[in-house]
C-alpha cells in the first residue's frame, strides 16, 4: 500500500476575521504528483507557506514523513524544496551567486559538482554571470526549477512551474520533472493555470475553493462531472439563424468570427439538438463534439459560490 508522505489534518488559516483557509484535510502520497488547483485568492498560495512552515497555522496539523513540521521543521525542510513563477531570487546577485548560496541550505555532499549538473540541465551556462534582475521572465522560471532540485529533495513543492516559459522549454521542464519523479519516487503538490499540463502530469487533483476542499478526484472523473459538450459548428450563411434558435432554447454560446459558434449541449441531447437543426433547416458545413475537459470544470467550480 503506497503511504502518504504529507499528511493535512483540519488546517486552519486566519488573518484577523478573515478565513483564508478553513478546514481542510488531505494527503500526498508518495511518488505521486498531486494537482492543487483553485481560482486566484482561493487558499492555495496560504497552504503552501503553511506547508513550508512560512506561516504558522491557526489550528490543525502537518505531518511530513508521520512527523509534525513544527516540531521536526529543520530536518523536514532538508528534504523538501519549492519552486514558484512569484517569488524572486535576489536582484542583484548572479545566477552563479545564487544558486551556489542557496545551497548551503542545505546538506549537499559535492556542492559545486550538484550546481554543474542542474546548470546543464536547465541551460543556465549563457546566463551563469548575469543578475536576476537582467533576466526575462522564462529564464527567471528556469533559474527557480534549477534551484528547486539543489538538494534532490523528496518532496516538491511546485507553484506555476511553467509559467512565462517557451512551449518546448514548458515541454522539456514537464519531461524532466515526470523523470524526476520516476526515477527517485518525489512527491510533488502542483499548482498550475495550464489544465492540460495538469491532465498530462497529475494523477489526482484536489480543487479549493473560498478556503475549503471542494473536490479530490482523478481529473477524468472531475470532467465528467461537467454535464454539458461543446458543439462546434462552421456555418456559411445560417449564423445568425442558429443564433437565434439557441437563445430560443436557452442555449449558452458563443460566436467566433463571422462564421463559427460554439454551443453547451448536454451530452445525452447532442442527437436530439442535430436533429432540431435539420428540421429548422439551419445548414452546418464542419461541426466538431468535445468531451468537457478539466479546464471546463476549472471554470465552472471558480465561478462557484459556497
Amino acid at each position: 500500500m503506497t503511504k502518504n508522505i504529507i499528511e493535512v489534518h483540519n488546517l486552519v488559516k486566519k488573518f484577523g476575521t478573515f478565513t483564508a483557509v478553513n478546514d481542510i484535510t488531505f494527503d500526498v502520497k508518495e511518488g505521486e504528483i498531486l494537482g492543487f488547483l483553485g481560482p486566484n485568492g482561493a487558499g492555495k498560495t496560504t497552504t503552501i507557506q503553511m506547508l513550508l512552515g512560512l506561516l504558522t497555522p491557526t489550528s490543525g496539523s502537518i505531518l511530513y514523513f508521520g512527523r509534525d513540521l513544527m516540531s521536526y521543521r529543520e530536518e523536514i525542510m532538508e528534504t523538501i524544496n519549492f519552486s514558484s513563477t512569484y517569488t524572486n531570487l535576489p536582484w542583484y546577485l548572479s545566477v552563479k551567486e545564487n544558486l551556489t548560496y542557496l545551497s548551503y541550505l542545505y546538506n549537499i555532499k559535492d556542492r559545486k559538482k550538484r550546481i554543474s549538473e542542474l546548470v546543464e540541465i536547465f541551460k543556465l551556462d549563457p546566463i551563469l554571470k548575469k543578475s536576476i534582475g537582467q533576466l526575462s521572465a522564462g529564464q527567471m522560471t528556469r533559474v527557480n526549477i534549477a534551484k528547486a532540485f539543489l538538494n534532490s529533495p523528496k518532496i516538491l513543492l511546485l507553484d506555476e512551474p511553467t509559467a512565462s516559459l517557451d512551449p518546448d522549454v514548458a515541454t522539456y521542464i514537464r519531461e524532466f520533472i515526470q523523470s524526476e519523479r520516476e526515477r527517485f519516487n518525489i512527491s510533488i503538490l502542483f499548482t498550475s493555470h495550464n489544465m492540460s499540463e495538469v491532465e498530462e502530469l497529475c494523477e489526482r487533483i484536489i480543487f479549493i475553493n473560498n478556503g475549503e476542499i471542494i473536490a479530490n478526484d482523478k481529473p477524468e472523473n472531475l470532467a465528467k462531472s461537467i454535464e454539458f459538450s461543446h458543439v462546434e459548428l462552421l456555418l456559411e450563411k445560417d449564423l445568425k439563424k442558429l443564433e437565434e434558435f439557441c437563445n430560443k432554447q436557452h442555449l449558452t454560446f458563443r460566436i467566433f468570427g463571422k462564421k463559427q459558434i460554439r454551443i453547451d449541449v448536454r451530452e445525452k441531447n447532442i442527437a436530439e439538438f442535430l436533429r432540431n437543426l435539420t428540421e429548422q433547416k439551419i445548414i452546418y458545413d464542419e461541426i466538431s463534439i468535445d468531451k468537457p475537459s478539466l479546464e471546463d470544470y476549472f471554470l465552472q467550480m471558480s465561478q462557484k459560490k459556497i
